[in-house]
């Protein structure tokens, strides 16, 4: 009845799958503590074995992602994938061979899968899988984007709808576009490798002097300080373009980062980032508008790295042609393991959807669990009979507070139970946040999680339907009444990205409504709890190793209080 899905690239991690249900899914770096790990994901496959309580032994399908020549060659080769990922993190300083090492990457990553990689992959795959005691299994090879697609389609709920991906490269793609009609995904055009927006905005970041695909969101909120300048007056505009379904670029992917070097020389890097963000939403609005015609659907599904950008999604839900849009979760390459095993699941079982009503699909633990923890560090705390109340009032009182409750969440963003909280009306704890604890550049925002029941009255919703996008996937308008209120949770340009709470994790939204009798409205501030460039914390040990490096004085640990002074 499993099926185990793998990835083993950037941010490398595991799902395993029962049914129409998604039973357990991490990534590896929250088990390894190295952001973004790009290993094969060992502990993450035993994690979800030992969640279910099931041998390895007993697992007979597993599925796998991707297996174009770049991604074979790093995996029978894996010094080559640590270099890169050191480098890329700035662990580790460039070297006079690192150009033509960049020509070369740029140009062999663009190779789609043939008959020997795919061979070579299975290879490599049985053999670290019996390692990990899996023995007769039945192994699906998945291609990438096709990954991206079946996870987005299958979990939006749509009865038919369009799919459509974008990120950087695999498997010989920068994108694709499918038709869902509720049982098959039906492939409408397949996007060239070799013209990708994003590549486009992975060049952006990397000239900006930041890592490529890890801080392509400092160049989106950067974006929103420029001074606007008129698209036909954009010199991006020229170097990547649509044509019907397709990207057209008269620059192959090195001449157009030395054209973006070039363009960047001229002008101050907030005007380059709102440049570059043009370039993307344009770009990426044709391509819809040219799929929604063609296949008459009104619906949207969306996954891949490019989809990160919430302003871009949250130009996407506005496009007059589009009914609801939604956007996969996990939408960067470490939800390929979910892909994986939800496109094989269909495959072998004909599961036609996995329903997505919270995204806790990491591990929890328990009482004791923590007390052994709390016993080592030697801080001081006692047990909460309302948690979330007290919670709520030190919130009130101004405090920044770590909350760490139940299962950890799947993906990129904290969703309240691997969470920072602090009210979201107070300019100087954002800033206290961003400087002093989270260590993130000052333009970079920080997100609310609002009560669902009063999501209409802080945000303009546009039409949008909350439950397609209820995890951080999408920007919103404040509302110009309650701009001061959510003063710590609003870009510049008066967005935010929220987080919509239900009954799918009741402590927290107790914790919310704690608030609410005070503010008057169900929203507080709410960060990873990690500091950045680290990975989230997972395990009690992390959540008090991060107390114990920080200022902060109050932890909530389950029903524990842990504090300090």
């Amino acid at each position: 009845m499993y099926i185990l899905g793998i990835w083993d690239g950037h941010d490398a991690g595991a799902a395993l799958l029962k049914g129409d249900h998604i039973v357990f899914a991490i990534n590896e770096e929250r088990l390894r503590r190295r952001k973004l790990e790009v290993g094969f994901p060992s502990l993450s496959i035993r994690a979800c074995l030992d969640y279910e309580g099931v041998p390895a032994s007993s697992v007979r399908e597993v599925a796998l992602s991707t297996s174009d020549p770049a991604k074979t060659l790093t995996r029978l080769a894996p010094g080559l994938k640590e270099e890169y990922y050191l480098i890329r993190r700035r662990k580790m300083r460039p070297r006079r061979s690192d150009p033509f090492k960049k020509r070369f990457k740029y140009r062999f990553t663009e190779l789609g899968p043939n008959t020997l990689t795919r061979r070579l992959t299975r290879i490599y795959a049985r053999r670290k899988l019996k390692d990990e005691g899996l023995d007769r299994f039945n192994l699906s090879l998945l291609d990438h984007h096709q990954c991206h697609a079946e996870a987005a389609a299958r979990s939006s709920g749509f009865d038919t709808c369009l799919v459509l991906t974008l990120d950087g490269v695999g498997d010989g793609l920068s994108g694709s576009i499918w038709q869902f009609n509720g049982d098959r995904l039906t492939s409408i055009r397949k996007i060239s490798s070799t013209v990708s927006l994003g590549i486009f905005f992975e060049h952006v970041t990397n000239l900006m002097n930041m890592r490529e695909l890890e801080d392509e969101g400092k160049v989106m909120a950067l974006a929103n300080y420029a001074y606007p300048i008129a698209d036909h007056d954009n010199p991006l505009m020229q170097l990547i373009g649509v044509r019907g379904l397709q990207l057209v670029s008269p620059f192959t992917s090195m001449g157009m980062y030395r054209e973006l070097k070039r363009i960047l020389w001229q002008y101050p890097s907030e005007q380059f980032a709102y440049m570059a963000q043009r370039v993307l939403e344009r770009r990426t609005l044709a391509l819809i508008r040219n799929a929604l015609d063609l296949t008459a659907e009104h619906n949207v599904a969306l996954a891949g790295g490019v989809f990160s950008n919430i302003k871009l999604n949250m130009k996407i839900a506005q496009l007059p042609e589009t009914g609801d849009v939604f956007v996969f979760p996990h939408m960067g390459d470490g939800g390929l393991a979910i892909g994986a095993a939800i496109g094989a699941n269909y495959e072998r079982r004909g599961v036609r959807g996995h329903t997505l009503t919270d995204l806790y699909l990491g591990p929890a633990f328990s009482d004791n669990d923590i007390l052994a923890s709390l016993q080592r560090w030697g801080f001081p705390y006692a047990r909460s009979d309302d948690a979330p109340g007290r919670a709520a009032r030190l919130v009130l009182d101004g405090e920044i507070i770590f909350w760490f409750q139940g299962r950890m969440e799947i993906g990129p963003r904290a969703l309240g139970n691997r969470s920072i909280v602090a009210r979201p009306d107070r300019k100087e704890i954002k800033d206290r946040l961003n400087l002093v604890l989270k260590k993130r550049v000052w333009y970079q925002p920080f997100c609310p999680s609002i009560l669902g029941t009063d999501a209409d009255a802080l945000l303009y919703l546009d039409g949008q339907d909350i439950r397609c996008n209820r995890f951080m996937t999408a920007a919103f308008r404040v509302r110009e009444a309650h701009q001061q209120l959510m003063e710590g949770v609003t870009n510049i340009d008066g967005t935010c990205r929220p987080h919509f709470v239900g009954d799918e994790n009741p402590k927290y939204r107790d914790l919310l409504i704690g608030v609410k009798k005070k503010l008057c409205k169900g929203v507080v501030l709410n960060t990873s709890f990690n500091i950045h460039g680290d990975p989230m914390v997972c395990t009690p040990e992390d959540a008090l190793d991060m107390f114990n490096r920080t200022e902060v004085r109050y932890l909530f640990l389950g029903d524990f209080l842990v504090m300090k002074g």
